[in-house]
Order: structure tokens, then C-alpha cells, then sequence
């Protein structure tokens, strides 16, 4: 029998790969007085809910649909957790 699943995304740039919208929040965070911030990577976080037959199927169809569409394999890393 199908079950829900929510599944949580977390997308982030790869380290190799510049992010200049982390950039700019540096330097805004800076001009206002945060002096100690180091780095900032800006990424996406997604939640969906999707039916399936078991976790194993949901967290492949998740996986797919990440590397589909709603990440780029190719300048970003993903992290799924499924409840």
C-alpha cells in the first residue's frame, strides 16, 4: 500500500564553484558591523510531499527529481532527508 513522504532539500553550491549572491551578503553583513563572517554560501532548501509504495522508492523518485530538476548536478550538491 502507498504511503506519504515529505521530503526535505537542502541544494547548495559546490565549494569549487564562485557564489556571488554569498559574496554580496558578506559584504552586507560586514557594512553592518559583522566583521568576523568568514564565508557565506546562499543555497535553496525545498520541501515536497510525494506518495510511494515504500521509502526506498520515494527517496529514488526523490533523487531523480533532484537530478532532473531541482538541482544541477553539474555546480551543486543536494542533501535529501525523507520522513
Amino acid at each position: 500500500m502507498a504511503q506519504q513522504y515529505q521530503a526535505k532539500i537542502h541544494v547548495t553550491l559546490r565549494p569549487s564553484v564562485l557564489d556571488p549572491a554569498g559574496v554580496a551578503v558578506r559584504s552586507g553583513l560586514e557594512k553592518l558591523g559583522y566583521g568576523g563572517v568568514e564565508g557565506v554560501r546562499i543555497g535553496k532548501y525545498i520541501e515536497l510531499t510525494l506518495t510511494a509504495e515504500d521509502l526506498e522508492t520515494a527517496r529514488a523518485q526523490v533523487d531523480s527529481m533532484c537530478d532532473r530538476l531541482l538541482a544541477n548536478p553539474t555546480i551543486e550538491n543536494y542533501h535529501i532527508d525523507i520522513a
